[in-house]
């Protein structure tokens, strides 16, 4: 396949670092898409993401436990409630050798929330920066970001957002910054091969990274090789025979084989994506509460957790993680219990049970057919259909009106606050609000929650907001799973992150 190239600043040569701090090797991760571009402005992709934060840093970045840390600046500071100040890092260089300035961030932010800034269209981040209306320089190191109103979650949303390099998109346009890299990360790119790999080196003169995240200093290994493996037990193929060192996606019904291996174990971590199924709450049956909560009692959660998850999944009662700010731990449980199930859908007017489809991309079909399977045995007579992932989204989040029943999908909450899922699949008409459902008193919170500085005050809205859409059961609530990975033992000095990001700067082979 052709190769994609670029070289930055000195090339190829390796260069010469203290041999005592180093481990000259290639670490290669079996990896499950391939990016989409490698323009920090212009996808939606966590995988994306994963591969870009590599080579390219932000302003402030997350640590192990989620917490918002300085990387691309010193300091930072809330100046009044619409208006943010940071002070960036003296002497950070991107890989061309050029220092990173005021200028270069104004620049990456303009690109992603003025229009059209990105090869004449407008950046499908610019949701991620909500009212952020204008980014100024006022010296080399200082830059002001200016909000039309109270945002309360800037800080959460920043660490998704990666600095590029002012003059270098100048001078390669926005179709060469697709294919071409020039970040201020620990690695930068050798060559990105579509559908086959992508190659990152260690960059020297990085200026080592958040000192919050200790060590700090440059790359420990020579080079990074993102390898793309699509298909699950092809990547733990080539975790096993040693063609990669770390496996991402793990299928859980190959975490035994990983475990009985003599050459790599298996990691955890609690991810950030709540799975639910919607139920269409504007057609009939689900459009009935009572029809709605039938379905959360008829489905088993804590058996689907054991046989099939194999207990790498966390249960929930609604919207948020509980590692979600504001997470209500006192929520009501649906219980199993298919004597409830029969009483509520006969009050529903089904006393003979409903008929019903429950639409699935193909990658979670299997755990889908469980639901199904459980469903059915209390009433609720579900078909699982397995349907492409684009089609679906177009169905249940754009066609008016909305046809389907049920659809099993979820969404990811990277920021772990409750604004970045629970506004955009609950809040009334919202772009992920794929049950239709709506309740004005939800809607209320939600805003006030958004413009709300007083952190308790805050919390307590999402506490009510989430009873509220416990009570209407707008989804059936499902779970919070791991992310599992096959690591080979010789890895060190790496962890998985609950934000997903295989984050390699501090990593090496033993």
């Amino acid at each position: 396949m052709k190769a994609v190239k670029h070289l930055v600043g000195l090339g190829l040569t390796s260069l010469a670092l203290a041999a005592g701090s180093l481990h000259a090797a290639d670490l290669r991760v079996g990896f499950g898409l391939d990016a989409l571009t490698l323009d920090p402005g212009n996808h939606r992709s966590r995988e994306t993401e994963t591969i870009i934060r590599n080579m390219h840093d932000g302003l402030v970045t997350r640590d192990s436990r989620m917490r918002v840390v300085n990387e691309l600046v010193e300091s930072w500071r809330q100046t009044d409630v619409t208006t943010y100040e940071f002070k960036l890092r003296r002497g950070v260089k991107f890989h061309s050798g050029d220092e990173m300035t005021s200028e270069d961030v104004k620049f990456t932010f303009d690109r992603m929330i003025k229009k059209d800034m990105i090869d004449g269209k407008s950046s499908p981040r610019a949701g991620l920066l909500g009212p952020l209306k204008e980014v100024t320089a006022p010296d080399r190191y200082t830059v002001v970001f200016k909000l039309d109103t109270t945002w309360a979650i800037l800080p959460a949303m920043l660490p998704f957002q990666e600095v590029v390099s002012k003059a270098f998109v100048q001078r390669v346009g926005d179709k060469g910054l697709a294919t071409q890299a020039n970040g201020t990360g620990p690695f930068k790119l050798v060559e990105w091969r579509r559908g086959e790999s992508i190659t990152m080196e260690r960059f020297a003169g990085y200026y080592g990274g958040s000192p919050d995240i200790p060590p700090v200093g440059p790359a420990k290994v020579d080079r990074v090789i993102f390898k793309i493996i699509p298909e699950n037990a092809s990547r733990v193929a080539a975790l096993l025979a040693g063609d990669v060192d770390i496996a991402t996606e793990l299928p859980v019904h190959m975490i035994k084989q990983i475990e009985g291996s003599r050459s790599a174990s298996v990691m955890k971590v609690r991810g950030t994506r709540s799975f639910f199924v919607s139920l269409n709450n504007t057609k009939p049956p689900f459009d009935n509460p009572l029809v709605r909560k039938a379905a959360n009692h008829a489905l088993d959660k804590n058996l689907l957790i054991e046989r099939v998850m194999q207990n790498t999944a966390t249960a929930i009662s609604g919207v948020l993680s509980p590692d979600a700010f504001g997470f209500d731990a006192n929520l009501p449980v649906y219980d199993h219990n298919p004597a409830k199930v029969k009483e509520l859908l006969t009050q529903a007017g089904y006393p003979n049970g409903i008929d019903v489809t429950l639409d699935v991309e193909g990658s979670f079909a299997e755990i889908a057919q469980a639901i199904g399977s459980v469903l059915t045995r209390s009433g609720i007579r579900t078909k699982v259909v397995v349907g492409e992932g684009t089609v679906l989204r177009t169905k249940w989040l754009q066609a008016k009106p909305k046809t389907g029943d049920m659809w099993m999908t979820s969404w990811g909450n990277g920021s772990l606050d409750p604004e970045d899922i629970f506004q955009p699949t609950l809040g009334t008409g919202d772009r992920g609000n794929s049950a239709g459902y709506s309740n004005p008193e939800v809607d209320r919170l939600l805003k006030a929650a958004s413009t709300e500085t007083n952190s308790a005050k805050r919390a307590e809205m999402f506490v009510q907001a989430q009873r509220l859409v416990n009570a209407d059961a707008p989804w059936i609530f499902l779970w919070v799973p791991q992310d599992i990975y096959g690591v080979s033992n010789r890895v060190k000095g790496w962890q998985p992150s609950a934000d997903s990001r295989v984050n390699l700067h501090r990593a090496y082979l033993q």
